[in-house]
């Protein structure tokens, strides 16, 4: 293969939940473009705007869209098979759909966290649970990728049901990975950061204050990520590429997990030691080890 053949999803069937929601049109569109056809799962009343449409349409895959509400846990394995009877088969399920609210932990209330764990953890797994049963009885080695977060491994403050939510998405993607991999099926998450989207949009934070602090935090650019920039992950995990790749978290927040202690600000500026205008200084010393530890 060809590093194009190794990304090409040329003959299979994705089927995306939150598909209209920013990250989700994002990868609606990227994973049509890579060649899949789509079935694209949203809340009942929830439409796509006419421009992501358009898109859509322009790609000429096949794109079947299901209105139903995720929360309602009892109804999912029926709607897996509706879909897959529709379908014909799946060959990836992207489970993208995502509830997020702020709060103290002692302000959130039991339905607020039953309601972030319908939407985030439970209905990811009944959805895993029936496509896979569907995959190993028609003999599919297909594709299961989590839409997580960096939340998921480790905490912040405000967030204890959405931590809570999407650290158990990854123990059990890795616990479906080690099922499911003698089937051939290959299980993994997606963990963003930051990214630029409406979902964060109702939380009571000092918004002017928060997103400069945080993006000086980012060591990439010092910016937020853009729905887009999850394409790649989620096309690499669905394709050729990522066949080997299984119980895996993918994490993609511009290094913020990397950066333990955000010290570079308060280093000597940047030189740049090919510019034969500045002298390279040696680094100073100092016997105190634990100062940078």
């Amino acid at each position: 293969m060809n590093g194009a053949e190794l990304f090409a999803l040329d003959g299979t069937r994705v089927f995306l939940t939150g598909a209209a929601g920013g990250i989700g049109r994002a990868l609606a569109l990227g994973l049509a473009r890579a060649g899949a056809d789509l079935a694209l799962a949203e809340r009942p009343g929830v439409v796509g705007d006419p421009e992501f449409l358009e898109a859509l349409a322009a790609t000429g895959r096949d794109v079947r869209w299901y209105f139903h509400d995720l929360s309602d846990s009892s109804s999912l394995s029926g709607f897996v098979d509706t879909v897959w009877q529709d379908c014909g088969r799946i060959d990836i399920l992207v489970n993208n759909a995502g509830l997020a609210t702020m709060d103290h932990f002692n302000q959130i209330d039991y339905a607020m966290w039953r309601d972030t764990m319908a939407v985030d953890l439970d209905a990811p797994f009944l959805l895993s649970q029936r496509v896979a049963e569907h995959m190993i009885h028609a003999q599919v080695s297909g594709r299961i990728i989590m839409v997580s977060s960096k939340n998921g491994l480790t905490a912040e403050p405000g967030l204890a049901h959405y931590n809570a939510a999407k650290g158990g998405l990854e123990l059990m993607a890795r616990s479906l990975a080690v099922e499911l991999g003698v089937h051939g099926i290959t299980v993994n998450t997606v963990c963003p950061g930051m990214v630029d989207t409406g979902l964060a949009g109702d939380f009571p934070l000092d918004w002017d204050g928060f997103v400069p602090y945080y993006r000086e935090h980012i060591p990439l650019e010092h910016r937020f990520a853009l729905p887009e920039e999850l394409v790649g992950p989620v096309v690499f995990l669905a394709s050729a590429a990522g066949s080997y790749v299984t119980g895996h978290s993918l994490v993609v927040d511009g290094g913020v997990l990397a950066n333990q202690v955000p010290r570079l600000q308060f280093m000597r500026p940047f030189r740049d030691r090919l510019d034969q205008n500045h002298s390279v200084q040696p680094p100073s010393r100092t016997n105190d080890e634990e100062s940078f530890r």
